[in-house]
């Protein structure tokens, strides 16, 4: 039972930084905080992504560039011109560590205000930084596994940011609805999007790429993420941008 708490609590709080600072702050921008707010993110989103640990900058530039590149040969991932999971998202891992080490050149629209801290970039994405998060997580494994099967969750453990990534890169372009017609294959996964907090209304955000809240198109669309971001806003940790809160209707 406890593996499985884990597992839960590594799934939504890792995929909650991913989805709060690396893709609506650091991509989109859709509200501001103060810098010691965002480096305090920075640590958060290290503790909980461990292993997974994302790189603000190389995760918001590659963003940018998924977005206006979407489903052609210049999109950093795509089911379209990748033949399986695996071969999309090795292209986004090497496309993802070329933009963070600065590799290849970037057109600076893509690169404008993207937040990064170059030092805590390179202990987090260190090899030694994810070989302890993979040696706690083994320990952790080893005390508290009461099952042989519990172990199968391991992998996961230490993939979980690549797992959330194909699950909105591959299947949230192959499988769902749509309320807006767009250039891309984009769709919205699930109609309550509680296994993504609110990434699964891919269709959604792909029309209004600087919205805030990526669901709430049709009635049963709830963002989990957005409605932290309105505490969180309210609480004056973050400051929503009224250009993120425009509604919008579906559009066929």
């Amino acid at each position: 039972m406890k593996v499985i708490v884990l597992m839960i609590i590594l799934w939504y709080s890792g995929l909650f930084f991913q989805t709060f600072f690396l893709h609506r702050y650091a991509a989109h921008q859709t509200f501001t905080m103060s810098k010691f707010a965002e480096k305090v993110c920075f640590f958060l989103t290290w503790i909980f992504q461990g292993s997974n640990y994302l790189s603000a900058y190389g995760y918001g530039v590659m963003h940018r560039l998924h977005h206006a590149y979407a489903d052609t040969e210049k999109d950093p991932h795509s089911p379209k011109y990748d033949s399986n999971i695996f071969t999309m998202m090795w292209r986004t891992k090497n496309t993802y560590q070329d933009i963070n080490k600065k590799r290849i050149k970037v057109d600076e629209k893509f690169t404008k205000n993207v937040p990064q801290w170059e030092r805590f970039d390179a202990f987090a994405s260190s090899k030694l930084s994810r070989l302890a998060w993979g040696a706690l997580y083994t320990a952790f494994f080893v005390v508290f596994a009461t099952a042989w099967w519990q172990w199968l969750f391991l992998p996961v453990a230490f993939l979980m940011a690549p797992i959330h990534g194909v699950i909105i890169n591959w299947f949230a372009h192959i499988y769902g609805y749509v309320n807006f017609k767009v250039s891309d294959t984009s769709k919205n996964l699930l109609p309550f999007d509680f296994l993504m907090m609110g990434e699964g209304y891919h269709n959604n955000h792909h029309k209004h790429g600087g919205r805030a809240n990526f669901g709430g198109v049709r009635w049963y669309e709830i963002d989990i993420t957005y409605y932290i971001m309105v505490v969180l806003d309210k609480l004056n940790f973050i400051q929503l941008k009224k250009s993120a809160l425009v509604p919008v209707k579906r559009e066929l």
